[in-house]
């Protein structure tokens, strides 16, 4: 049993938002579910830190969440910037049971047990504005939440986020302090893509920083632990 991950799917079966117009991303459904087909096993876990769906409305989402049920593994969905169509908990576990999306189930304010490890995250954010400033505290605290829970297990802790805690010139301080005070040396991350794949910082602060975006992992899981 294996953990494995990839981030921004960016899947659009019932939305306008076809991302095979950008380069490298042509017939990347396909070529996503065959390396997921040949990678993954039943009974393996993947975890998808954010970006999943293009839809505005969780209903809307139906089409994409299908795709995934259909492929093997059980899947854990953290919140992307995107991701418009997530509502609450609650709501979500419903939407779930209603139409027999079975291998799926999100991280938020909580943690996850798989193949021996606790897996945390949240979605995090970047941004100089007051109310960006707001927003890191609520991620920073959910983040905090997320890891405190997983603290609790005694298992070895897994961080994915969404957004890079370090991007350039840009340092979400507030994400930063939570890692360091949890001593987490290791965060996945998704949401850069293209050309600014290549130039991000990859360790801050005795903290290792690895992108997974789809793209940038060429539409195949990889392999965590």
């Amino acid at each position: 049993m294996s953990i494995y991950a990839i981030s921004d799917l960016h899947l659009s079966f019932a939305a306008d938002k076809p991302m095979d117009v950008f380069k490298g991303w042509e017939n990347y459904t396909e070529r996503l579910r065959a390396n997921w087909n040949r990678i993954v096993r039943p009974e393996d876990t993947v975890v998808l830190p954010g970006d999943f769906s293009w839809a505005l409305k969780t209903a809307d989402a139906l089409k994409d969440f299908e795709f995934l049920e259909k492929l093997p593994g059980k899947k854990l969905l953290i919140k992307g910037n995107h991701d418009l169509w997530w509502t609450t908990a609650k709501k979500l576990g419903e939407f779930f049971s209603e139409h027999n999306i079975n291998s799926a189930n999100i991280i938020f304010n909580n943690c996850a047990v798989a193949e021996g490890f606790a897996i945390a995250g949240t979605r995090g954010w970047a941004g100089d504005g007051a109310a960006d400033k707001k927003i890191l505290a609520r991620e920073a605290g959910r983040l905090d939440a997320s890891l405190c829970a997983a603290e609790k297990t005694g298992l070895p802790i897994l961080v994915f986020l969404h957004y890079p805690p370090v991007c350039r010139d840009s340092v979400s301080d507030e994400i930063l302090s939570v890692l360091k005070r949890r001593n987490i040396k290791k965060v996945y991350h998704g949401h850069i893509h293209g050309a600014g794949a290549y130039n991000l910082v990859k360790e801050y602060d005795g903290i290792e920083f690895r992108l997974i975006s789809c793209d940038y992992i060429d539409f195949s899981p990889l392999f965590i632990a």
